[in-house]
Order: C-alpha cells, then sequence, then structure tokens
C-alpha cells in the first residue's frame, strides 16, 4: 500500500511551503503540491498532517552505539544506546564508532549493535579503527573492512591533539587516509577518516601536514570536537576556510562549557557569520561516550554520558535563540554529514531518497512523531 502524507509545511531542507508526501517502498516517490488536484486511486493509506511542520530524519555522523570511553576505571563505563532513545531522538541515520576504549569495545560488538538498531528500523553505519594507530579492525585490515562489510563506510574516530590518542606521525595518518580513501573508491562508499580532535595546542595541524605533503585532499577528513575550546573553534573555521568540513559536539556539560567550550548553536552562528558555507559544517551528538572531566595536570575528575536527543536540541537553539534559517540549521543536521558521507538518500525530502522525516509539534520545538525508512518508529505521549 502506499502512503499519503497530506498538507505537510515541508522543509526539504529548504522550505517548500505546503506539500504533499507520496510514500512508496521506504521511499519518497513524490512531493505534490498540496493546491492541486491528484488521481492517486483508493489504495492509497493517507495521513492529513493539517499544516505542521515536517523536517529530514537527522543524520548523526557519530554515535558510540555500545558505548564510549570508560576513562575512570570499570565503574564509569557508559552505558549502550537503547533503541527507545534512538526512535525518540529524531536521528534517523547513525554512524557508529568505538570510542577510547577499544580493548573491552570491539568491531564485532559495534555491527553487532548496528543491526540491532537497523532491525528496529533505523539507518545504521559504522566506523572501523578506534582512537588509536594500529586501527582495530574486524576482518584484518581497515581497507578490508570498508570493503567486504556493508556498515563500514570509513574509519574513524581516529584522535589527533589529545592525550588519549597515540600521537600518530604524518606518515601514519597518510597510510591510513589512503588506504580508507582506496577501499572507498572500490565499494562505491565515503572512505571518510574522521578524527577526535583534542584541545593540544597542534590542533588541526596534523591533518593540515597531510595534505600539504601527499595526494589526499583535506575532505579526506572529517574532524569533530571542534567547539571544544575557542582556540579550537577558531582553528576549525581556518580549516573550512582552506575547503574542510568541520563538526561542533551537541553533547555537553557544565564543566566543559565552564572550560571554555562554545555552545554548538553558538558555534553554527558563529560560523556562519564568519561566512563559512552552512555545506561545511556539522552537529554530531557523541551519544553515548564519555564526556570526561581532567584537572590541569591531565588527572581525571570525572565525567557524564553524551546524548543522542542533544543534536535536536540544538537545532532547535539554532532556529530560535539564535534565528538562523531553518534551512541552514537543517543542513547542518542534515545534509552535510549525508554529504561528507556519500549517503545521498539521506538527509533530503526529495523524489528518491529514503522517507526518513520528524513531524513537529505545533508551535514548539519539539517532536510529535518520527518516521524512518517509510513507516513510523515513534509517536510522542
Amino acid at each position: 500500500m502506499l502512503t499519503l502524507v497530506k498538507n505537510a509545511q515541508l522543509f526539504a531542507p529548504e522550505p517548500r511551503g505546503l506539500c504533499h508526501l507520496l510514500i512508496a517502498d521506504q521511499r519518497i516517490a513524490a512531493v505534490l503540491d498540496a493546491n492541486e488536484a491528484y488521481q492517486l486511486g483508493t489504495l492509497i493509506k493517507t495521513i492529513d498532517l493539517e499544516g505542521r511542520r515536517v523536517i529530514p530524519g537527522l543524520v548523526d555522523p557519530l554515535v558510540h552505539y555500545i558505548g564510549g570511553g570508560g576513562e575512570g576505571g570499570f565503574g564509569n563505563r557508559t552505558a549502550e544506546l537503547s533503541l527507545a532513545d534512538a526512535c525518540a531522538s529524531g536521528v534517523t541515520t547513525l554512524i557508529g564508532a568505538l570510542g577510547t576504549d577499544a580493548l573491552t569495545r570491539t568491531p564485532a560488538n559495534l555491527i553487532g549493535k548496528a543491526r540491532e538498531l537497523a532491525a528496529g528500523g533505523l539507518s545504521t553505519y559504522a566506523y572501523t579503527g578506534s582512537y588509536q594507530l594500529p586501527p582495530v579492525t574486524l576482518t584484518g585490515t581497515v581497507a578490508s573492512d570498508i570493503l567486504y562489510v556493508p556498515e563500514f563506510i570509513g574509519v574513524g574516530e581516529v584522535a589527533i591533539s589529545d592525550h588519549r590518542g597515540s600521537q600518530p606521525t604524518t606518515q601514519e595518518l597518510t597510510r591510513l587516509a589512503s588506504d580508507a580513501r582506496t577501499a572507498g573508491l572500490l565499494a562505491g562508499k565515503s572512505g571518510i577518516v574522521f578524527i577526535h580532535t583534542g584541545d593540544a595546542d597542534s590542533h588541526l595541524e596534523p591533518l593540515r601536514q597531510v595534505a600539504s605533503t601527499s595526494a589526499i585532499p583535506i575532505t579526506q577528513f572529517y574532524p569533530t570536537h571542534i567547539n571544544r575550546t575557542g582556540a579550537l573553534f577558531a582553528d576549525g573555521l581556518r580549516f573550512a576556510r582552506e575547503g574542510g568540513r568541520i563538526d561542533f559536539t551537541t553533547s555537553t556539560t557544565p564543566e566543559l562549557l565552564a572550560g571554555g567550550e562554545v555552545p554548538a548553536s553558538e558555534a553554527v552562528a558563529r560560523a556562519l557569520k564568519a561566512r563559512i558555507d552552512p555545506s561545511q559544517l556539522s552537529l554530531s551528538s557523541d551519544a553515548n561516550a564519555s564526556l570526561p572531566e581532567f584537572d590541569d595536570q591531565r588527572r581525571f575528575v570525572g565525567l557524564k554520558p553524551g546524548r543522542l536527543s542533544s543534536l535536536f536540541d540544538v537545532l532547535g537553539e539554532c532556529v530560535n535563540d539564535h534565528q538562523i534559517r531553518m534551512e541552514h540549521a537543517l543542513q547542518c543536521a542534515t545534509t552535510t554529514a549525508a554529504d561528507a558521507l556519500k549517503l545521498p538518500q539521506k538527509g533530503r525530502l526529495i523524489p528518491g531518497s529514503d522517507a526518513d522525516f520528524i513531524v513537529l509539534s505545533e508551535g514548539r520545538w519539539a517532536i510529535d512523531h518520527v518516521w524512518a525508512l517509510g513507516k513510523p518508529i515513534f509517536s510522542a505521549p
């Protein structure tokens, strides 16, 4: 049966006005002008949204499906992401990663959890590898993981400029990026190298060194946590002006903010004001990661877990608190990541795209319904 979702005030992410969405075989079959009459037959299930806003399902390029980190000992391990929390978040496309802990958590665990979430209706992918080099893998190499395992679309999150990383050399980063890029080309995947950026003074310089000393383009790297400090944020704007993409983390803590983190919505607003194109800016939740606090001697103080729902919350702050145009804010939570990760069917509501969308509440920034692959997966109580 076809489904006609009528009278949606559509952002695709660009504003389309009042439209009908025709859904068939998990995808958007057509976007119809609500003011025109159509003969669509009787074998159609019809849902009338009565003018409520509809936006694409969010694309989150960094989720720790099985928890991440655990600095401070085994009593601080973060929990796995639950299917119920994921469906309620508005994030319909998730990319999973290991975190600091690639010893007790493994690529096999990661893929198993990805498939559990996919069985619940979500679209799930993953990065092979880990913070540290040499990377941990499922099949023996990064290249064969990307080539042979459907979920693996790149490698990450690889740590640079962080005391918890393995302090990779330019040569090591170049070889890793080359392996991922070649495997991506062979597999028709992005082969992206997703980068965890710490707060050391080197910031994004290791990535510039690879781009300046090899044939690897700067766009092969996708660095995150760019809002963790003011200095890193400034260097991230420079990186974007050099042609790269940058990602801001939406999960935070009062301690991180007090330590100089730029709130993610403010980071988007400031980047746009600095004339960085929205196609170079993205948001990720860092869900279920550990958000650790260290003292000035790098000694562990405590941690809190990241939240998948923070992505939708920050998107609302962008629109309502910073008056960022809806389509520009949405790009940061949908199409920028989808394009970087070569997922053209995601993050858009156009004919041929996957039918992943959020129905917003009337008059406030909240989720009424979430659809994924043409089926409802969440309705607010």
